[in-house]
């Protein structure tokens, strides 16, 4: 709550308010971490601004056309893949053969700068280093 204050939320996000699925309020989100913390390939269901402060950031991207290509869960989970993303030349082409053809974007984020994220894009995230980063979520 202290570091509230020194948090500004970025002009681009009221840009969009008028997006059908926005509430009109940006949650903002802390994420702290040594180096190699993974958040596994997922997307979600609003817009993010993922600003990255200290430490750099390995993020692959895919858009929702490679839905089939990714193979989310079954169920309550199924914002998320199957796949481990992490290690893509050791993924078990047996088991998901159309992840051969999933066409993943990637890019190091690196302090300073923001990657847009739109909603319901499949995002894997590596941290390299030691590693702060805030998301504006609308």
């Amino acid at each position: 709550p202290e570091l509230e204050k020194d948090i500004i939320v970025p002009d681009y996000c009221s840009l969009s308010l008028a997006d059908a699925k926005s509430t009109g309020e940006v949650a903002v989100n802390f994420w702290f971490g040594p180096p190699g913390t993974v958040s596994p390939l997922h997307h979600d269901p609003k817009n993010n601004l993922l600003a990255q402060v200290t430490g750099s950031k390995l993020i692959k991207l895919a858009s929702p056309q490679q839905n089939e290509n990714v193979y989310p869960n079954p169920g309550m989970m199924s914002n998320t893949s199957q796949v481990d993303v992490e290690n893509e030349e050791n993924v078990d082409l047996e088991k998901y053969p159309k992840f051969k053809d999933a066409k993943l974007e990637q890019v190091v984020l690196n302090p300073g700068e923001m990657l847009y994220i739109p909603a319901n894009h499949w995002h894997f995230v590596k941290s390299l280093d030691t590693s702060i980063s805030l998301s504006f979520w609308w």
